[in-house]
């Protein structure tokens, strides 16, 4: 993309303070978009567009869109990276009501609450673009350790892309992002944790993590940039005629049609 590809338009991310949303923001931003990012933790410089709220609940998704509303009006794309999995391990028995219900309030119910706000404005206008941040894991779920985060992915897949068949007719395209193992700060942390716990080197950890996933054919984790680039790809008009698609950002870790 061209440095001035959305230049223009304007985009909200949610869950931007980190991660692959982070970068998303910066890439939307680099292309000329004008960006408002939401999450709970502010950045580190400040940002006039920056709207801080917890849109795992209800309150936080209506104060949120209100905000976007003052300042962008309706905005031409919407991006959901909100997620992430805080169950302990152990597999089905460990994972009471309140690991279900925290799972799916922080990986699907941000986006259906989200879309409900900001979507509407978007088909009366005619145009716009959203993109889903899922999981591999909706496929290939990790049983012992993240189920409950699988199915809800599992879950906001589905609503994905039922979504994208409703308003495709409106001219809002919906499409999803499904990463698999991303080097983020969070499995950096988790990758200095075990070089620490089993005295092994960075490679070894590495190495013991993507054996964990089935192996990573490519042979490292994406960067959140490479996710970032894909999401910037399905904003844009570029990706014009794509909707209700999955695309998979994973190295070749899921080796099954």
């Amino acid at each position: 993309m061209s440095s001035n590809d959305l230049e223009g338009r304007t985009a909200v991310v949610a869950g931007a303070s980190k991660g692959a949303g982070l970068a998303t923001a910066r890439r939307l931003g680099n292309a000329g978009a004008r960006v408002v990012s939401i999450a709970r933790t502010p950045p580190e410089a400040a940002d006039p567009l920056f709207v801080r709220a917890d849109l795992s609940t209800r309150d936080g998704v209506t104060a949120a869109a209100a905000a976007v509303a003052g300042l962008v009006g309706v905005p031409d794309i919407v991006v959901h990276v909100v997620g992430g999995s805080r169950s302990p391990a152990g597999g089905y028995a460990v994972l009471d009501e309140e690991a279900w219900a925290r799972e799916f309030a922080l990986n699907l119910f941000p986006a259906v609450r989200l879309d409900r706000e900001l979507v509407p404005g978007m088909a009366a206008r005619g145009s716009g673009s959203v993109v889903h941040v899922t999981s591999i894991q909706r496929r290939m779920p990790l049983h012992h350790s993240t189920l409950a985060y699988a199915a809800a992915k599992s879950a906001l897949a589905t609503y994905s892309k039922g979504l994208a068949n409703e308003v495709a007719p409106a001219g809002v395209r919906v499409n999803s992002v499904a990463p698999g193992f991303i080097r983020t700060d969070g499995a950096e942390h988790l990758l200095a944790r075990r070089m620490s716990e089993d005295g092994v080197s960075r490679q070894a950890a590495l190495d013991d993590l993507m054996r964990v996933l089935g192996g990573i054919p490519l042979g490292r984790p994406a960067e959140p940039e490479e996710v970032a680039e894909v999401i910037a790809f399905l904003a844009s008009d570029r990706a014009s005629a794509v909707t209700g698609a999955e695309h998979v950002v994973d190295g070749g870790t899921v080796r099954t049609l």
